[in-house]
Parts: structure tokens; C-alpha cells; sequence
């Protein structure tokens, strides 16, 4: 990924909380004008969006962009299915995994790079309820860790 000017709009927290992510990609979006102007106001939502491999094509579905306030007409219909662009070899690759190994494709972050608006969309599995709560276990050991760690140091 080259680096370049990063500006995060939104990300989708829920997402490492209930999947296992095996790999990220960068995907631009097909977006209107007035979906460009709310994103950049940061009126958006990833919390139940998704993204499917639809005739050699990827779509984000149920990705929330709230309507432009200052338009008067043609403004976009908030939740309709948004193209990604990714390259073929790319979509082939995520083509195969998700159909070998039952992973979805989840949308982690939206962010403009260099002005144009991206998607990092996750390549992950679905953690099963004793996964999720093995990682609110380990979470809450590591907390009680650091508690006692500042009891302790703050002490001395």
C-alpha cells in the first residue's frame, strides 16, 4: 500500500469482535456526488454492512451513507448496493477463498486516500459464540493484568 494523505471516516469496530480477519484489500467505490459530500462529513455506517462477488463484480450492501443535506434533488438512496473496484486477478482470488473456505468479505474501514474514497474490505471467518467468548476471556485476563500491574507499581 503506498502511503499517501489518510483521512478514516468510519470503521467497522464490530467487525474484529466477530470474525477472524485473514487479509485485508483496498477497494475504490463507485460513488454519486452527494454520497462523496456526506462521507466527507462523515455520515456514514459500516455496522451491518457486507460485500458479495456478484457476476465477476463486488458489491457492498447495507453500508448506511446518510443523505446530503444540501441537495436539493437526485440526493442518493442511502443504503443501495455500492460497486467496488478491484482488479480482476483480486476479485478472482477473493472469488476463490470465499467460495472454498466459507469466508466472507466485511468491510473494515472507509477512508479517503489522496482525496478518492477507499474501503478496506476484510477477507474473514465468522467466529463461533465459544471464540467470541475465549476473546472476552483473554480480554478481561489481560485487564485484571494491567490493573494489578498498576496497583503494584503505583505503590512504589
Amino acid at each position: 500500500m503506498g502511503s499517501g494523505h489518510i483521512k478514516i471516516i468510519a470503521e467497522n469496530r464490530k467487525a474484529r469482535h466477530d470474525y477472524h480477519i485473514e487479509s485485508e484489500v483496498e477497494a475504490g467505490l463507485v460513488l454519486k456526488g452527494t454520497e462523496v459530500k456526506s462521507l466527507r462529513q462523515g455520515r456514514v455506517n459500516l455496522k451491518d454492512a457486507y460485500a458479495r462477488i456478484k457476476d465477476g463484480e463486488v458489491f457492498v450492501y447495507q453500508m448506511h451513507i446518510g443523505p446530503y443535506p444540501h441537495a436539493s434533488y437526485d440526493n442518493h438512496e442511502p443504503l443501495r448496493p455500492r460497486k467496488l473496484l478491484l482488479h480482476k486477478r483480486e476479485i478472482k482470488r477473493l472469488y476463490g477463498k470465499v467460495n472454498e473456505k466459507g469466508s466472507t468479505l466485511v468491510p473494515l474501514k472507509i477512508y479517503f486516500k489522496n482525496g478518492k474514497a477507499k474501503l478496506s474490505l476484510a477477507l474473514a471467518k465468522g467466529k463461533r459464540k465459544y471464540d467470541k467468548r475465549d476473546a472476552i476471556r483473554r480480554r478481561d485476563e489481560q485487564r485484571e493484568l494491567e490493573r494489578t500491574r498498576k496497583q503494584y507499581t503505583s505503590k512504589y
